[in-house]
């Protein structure tokens, strides 16, 4: 199959995998998306090399190629196909709204689509705090963020920290440190920060 006769559902995969812009499991584009890169479909955009596909432990993690990115481009253009439904002709209107953006105003699909730093940084937390609010060093968290800039990392931390139950504080206990943890510090307001907490969100009854 020819790179210019991809099926609906490889064409969803890439357009998923825009939105992620960054690598992300099946389950990961699974709950963002709400489709999957499996079989076929993944077969055939890694033979196009459109999508590069790794092996993480039992898990395949995706991520858009060079091409990928200007194949995704290209389908901005894409008349809408037959039987695409409302949900397909609302998505190909976007598509298409987007595509006049990006020729007027001149900015790159990987300018407009960047990854959700926030979010990352919430999972991560989740995945290390053993219980609400508890503390996680900011050297652990940078380490399960491996695929995010430090620069990205610290600009959205410090953004968060002035959010309702997002707290940045010095280890009390200076001896506790590893030079890992004086390392992936972050200075704020005058301070050196090494823990990061973050409160459940809690939504009140009306």
């Amino acid at each position: 199959m020819s790179d210019d006769q991809l099926p609906a559902q490889d064409r969803l995969a890439l357009f998923a995998l825009m939105a992620a812009a960054r690598e992300v499991t099946n389950a990961e584009l699974k709950q963002f998306a709400g489709v999957e890169l499996t079989g076929a479909p993944r077969r055939r955009l890694n033979e196009l090399k459109l999508v590069d596909t790794r092996k993480d432990g039992r898990s395949f993690r995706h991520v858009l190629t060079d091409r990928g990115w200007r194949r995704c481009q290209d389908e901005l253009a894409a008349p809408r196909p037959p039987r695409a439904g409302s949900y397909g002709g609302v998505l190909f209107a976007l598509l298409d709204g987007l595509r006049r953006y990006t020729e007027r105003s001149g900015p790159r699909l990987g300018e407009i689509f960047q990854p959700d730093v926030e979010a990352m940084i919430r999972g991560a937390y989740r995945a290390l705090a053993d219980a609400d609010a508890a503390p996680v060093r900011l050297s652990a968290l940078r380490a399960r963020l491996t695929d995010v800039e430090d620069k990205a990392v610290d600009a959205e931390l410090t953004r968060m920290a002035d959010l309702p139950g997002v707290h940045l504080r010095e280890e009390a206990n200076q001896q506790l440190l590893t030079d890992d943890d004086r390392r992936a510090a972050l200075r704020l307001g005058g301070l050196d920060r090494h823990n990061l907490q973050i409160e459940a969100q809690r939504i009140e009854a009306p």
